[in-house]
């Protein structure tokens, strides 16, 4: 893998990045002033607000609704939909912050777990309450993450806060689908990090066989700041169809790769400009939502709106947040080469269509980039990306098909039609 579509996860908020010169700064939400540099302590958090009383129960439930937050770890559902869904059923029920963050082009939730984990952990509590839940559980894979949430909650526990007792972490080891919410659960009830058949789906059955609310940690801290700030504050920012701030991670060929704290709404060309320190004059496409997201050409998607309407009316979406720039040494061919042989490595294994489908697409690219093609290998990569996706136990062939679908039309040029 090209080492330009890596990450490290320092952060920023748009108000303080050295190039927000065009929009008018926003007050950051989750990456606040002193946060940068080290997990902000108890002391420093119940100064901004964190843990104190806000909305509660129903009103919550509908403040939530009003704000219009939608899900941060990239399905972008409505919160609100997720949490009614699962205070409805038969209790008792569960609920899961997911910091398993198997997505290599994101490190925001790795960022957010270790400077503010007692934000999620508010976020985690506020939903318990909510939907008066029985477990309350914090899933992680990285170990800087756990440390930082055990430092959290021991810290609670000095203060004689008996809510951290009942906040239970779950450590997997770190692969892209143990991220996904039945893995999650299969995992926690002592099985292995992977997807199950639906139905049932987690919020009917989940841990425990109960209903079970399984929310990113990004959605667990704007959900506890929704509840002190209120809906109309949180929609202050971003549009009438994506409100809020989000965190982005922006990497590849910028002069400031990092995660940053942006108002949805923006133009990736505004984003890598404002906050990103700019693009490399060489670069030609990007990888938007993540890896998840396919190819897409530099002229198609610089002016385009980040949010999540607009980019899914480009055949990609929002996903995690994570922006990576290609660069000159980036070539289409090695690109989707690289990451099909990363989707054929990460299949869970379980579904045939899955473990066949990723591998006939990574050995279509690898024939193709040492100029070995077959004379119908476009062909086969074209239809693939349109017959495979919504097939398996979980989405994850949707990536690889959306790999193959998005090179092919975005870069039809960069792929030999045989040997």
């Amino acid at each position: 893998m090209t080492a330009s579509l890596m990450t490290e996860p320092h952060a920023h908020s748009a108000a303080g990045a050295p190039h927000a010169a065009a929009h008018a700064a926003i007050t950051p939400r989750l990456v606040v002033p002193g946060s940068g540099d080290a997990p902000l302590g108890l002391t420093a958090e119940r100064a901004l607000g964190t843990y104190a009383p806000g909305a509660e129960g129903a009103g919550f439930l509908d403040e939530l609704e009003r704000s219009g937050l939608r899900g941060r770890g990239g399905a972008a559902f409505p919160a609100h939909v997720k949490w009614r869904s699962v205070a409805a059923g038969e209790g008792p029920r569960v609920v899961v912050a997911n910091g398993e963050e198997g997505e290599p082009a994101s490190g925001k939730d790795r960022w957010l777990l270790t400077h503010r984990p007692h934000l999620v952990l508010d976020g985690l509590l506020l939903a318990a309450r909510t939907v008066d839940a029985a477990r309350a559980i914090v899933y992680l894979s990285h170990p800087e993450t756990v440390d930082a949430v055990r430092g959290a909650l021991d810290e609670l526990a000095a203060a004689g806060d008996d809510r951290a007792a009942h906040v239970e972490i779950h450590v997997v080891d770190p692969t892209y689908v143990a991220g996904e919410e039945s893995a999650l659960c299969r995992s926690v009830n002592g099985g292995p990090a992977l997807p199950t058949a639906k139905p049932p789906r987690p919020f009917e059955s989940g841990v425990d066989q109960r209903p079970t609310l399984v929310s990113n940690v990004e959605t667990l801290a704007h959900a506890a700041w929704i509840a002190r700030a209120g809906a109309e504050a949180f929609r202050a920012e971003g549009t009438d169809a994506s409100p809020g701030t989000a965190l982005v991670t922006l990497s590849g060929a910028c002069n400031n790769p990092g995660v940053y704290e942006v108002p949805l709404g923006r133009t990736v060309r505004e984003l890598f400009d404002e906050v990103g320190g700019g693009l490399a004059e060489e670069t030609h496409g990007f990888l938007v939502g993540g890896w998840f997201g396919g190819m897409l050409r530099r002229d198609r998607v610089l002016d385009t709106v980040c949010c999540y309407d607009a980019l899914r009316a480009l055949g990609s979406g929002l996903g995690c947040g994570a922006i990576t720039a290609l660069g000159a040494d980036d070539t289409p061919l090695r690109v989707a080469a690289d990451l099909a042989a990363w989707y054929a490595r990460e299949t869970a294994g379980q579904c045939g269509v899955c473990v066949n489908g990723t591998k006939a697409i990574r050995d279509t690219f690898a024939r193709l980039a040492d100029g070995a093609g077959h004379p119908d290998d476009r062909d086969k990569l074209v239809r693939w990306g349109d017959t495979l996706p919504r097939r398996g136990a979980c989405s994850f062939l949707d990536g690889a098909a959306t790999l193959a679908r998005s090179a092919m039309a975005e870069y039809p040029e960069a792929f030999p039609a045989s040997a």
